[in-house]
């Protein structure tokens, strides 16, 4: 299935999301990748995409609709990065949710979350853990993703790691014990959902492994 809508991905510069740019562009999808720093637009356009320069943590959902406009489908790849509790509830949770609302107001058919194995309301972090704002913000967020009209897939990678990969992953009992997932993998399985009408609803939780993602998606 080829993807005849722009895919505007949201976070654009992250390791993933050059990654799953530069494979998008090169099965010829029209790519768009929202960053913040102009000075990254040189290497969004090395990836094969157009840089949109925006800052998705001040926008509301009007500014938001404006950057998706036109996209047939979102790819969620932001993040604050840790550390800063307030600015980690900001980007990873109220962002997200802002965009979402944005690319449903304005039509977008997909919206594809990249989070991680093991998000959601048991993610069993405590409060005093400085992973617990992280957590706990993937877990809304993916929340009223789940709840909204958006056709959603939701990425649940595991460790992230810089080893080369990107044809096979593990799901379920054939996951990595240590659940290590390399970055190359994540963007490939992010732009193989989005040909994949049968990942629309589904949370894929996986990890480095030996099955090919064509056919690990299969599986439910």
């Amino acid at each position: 299935m080829s993807i005849e809508r722009p895919v505007t991905i949201i976070g654009g510069h992250g390791k993933v999301a050059l990654r799953a740019a530069r494979i998008l562009a090169e099965a010829g999808a029209e790519v768009y990748s929202v960053i913040r720093n102009p000075d990254q637009a040189d290497d969004i356009r090395e990836v094969g995409a157009t840089p949109v320069v925006a800052d998705v943590e001040t926008l509301d959902v009007e500014g938001l609709r404006e950057v998706l406009r036109g996209s047939g489908s979102v790819v969620w790849a932001a993040g604050a990065g840790g550390g800063d509790a307030d600015r980690t509830y900001a980007v990873d949770r109220d962002a997200a949710i802002r965009s979402m609302d944005a690319a449903a107001q304005e039509g977008v058919e997909r919206y594809v979350m990249i989070s991680y194995d093991g998000a959601g309301p048991e993610h069993g972090v405590p409060e005093g853990d400085s992973f617990y704002p992280y957590a706990q913000a993937k877990a809304d967020a993916d929340a009223h993703l789940r709840d909204s009209e958006l056709q959603w897939t939701i990425l649940g990678p595991g460790m992230l790691t810089d080893d080369p990969g990107g044809e096979s992953i593990g799901v379920g009992a054939d996951k990595r014990e240590d659940r290590a997932t390399s970055r190359d993998v994540v963007a490939a399985v992010a732009a193989a959902v989005l040909r994949r009408p049968d990942t629309i609803g589904r949370t894929i939780e996986f990890s480095d492994g030996q099955t090919p993602i064509g056919e690990a998606l299969t599986r439910e």
